[in-house]
């Protein structure tokens, strides 16, 4: 008579945390100032602000933004902060940079609000293998948020993880 297959990782008390199921759903823009730029590097107080009051900024309603200069002009802040005063009414979000910053920066809002009290001294591992853009700051965030609640951490899946962090025992 055959053995009867036991899943002991279904029977473990190992929790699966995925940072993909906090994935912030949205249309990620990158908004390049290069095209508003004298030859791609100049940048001309006057005309910019012209291109800026007359650019349909209706466009980028409920889109994450991300503001930035493929060339290699030296942009002042204030031309992004004037970008972000007409771009704030309707964008759901607006950085400096290009779109691993805005990840980034989403990822970051996201964490920073987790509730990880129901992972107090359970054994947690980190989803490995994401299919939506998972920014590694991210994962660097979430050990942070983790290590300090949980009673061990660990990277990729069950199958085959990589032990990260231990809680000492007291």
């Amino acid at each position: 008579m055959a053995e009867e297959i036991v899943n002991r990782v279904a029977q473990s008390k190992l929790v699966t945390f995925n940072l993909e199921n906090h994935y912030p759903e949205g249309e990620r823009v990158v908004f390049d100032v290069k095209d508003w730029l004298l030859e791609g590097f100049v940048l001309r107080e006057k005309d910019f602000r012209k291109e800026a009051q007359k650019h349909n900024w209706e466009a980028y309603t409920g889109k994450f933004v991300a503001l930035t200069c493929s060339s290699d002009a030296i942009i002042p802040a204030w031309a992004y902060m004037l970008l972000a005063t007409y771009l704030q009414p309707y964008a759901k979000k607006v950085v400096s940079g290009d779109l691993e910053t805005l990840e980034t920066v989403l990822y970051t809002e996201v964490i920073q609000k987790l509730d990880v009290s129901e992972l107090k001294d359970k054994p947690v591992i980190v989803k490995g293998c994401a299919h939506k853009p998972v920014p590694k700051n991210a994962y660097l965030l979430l050990i942070e948020k983790l290590q300090p609640v949980v009673k061990t951490l660990m990277y990729g899946e069950a199958c085959s993880s990589v032990p990260l962090y231990k809680k000492p025992k007291n």
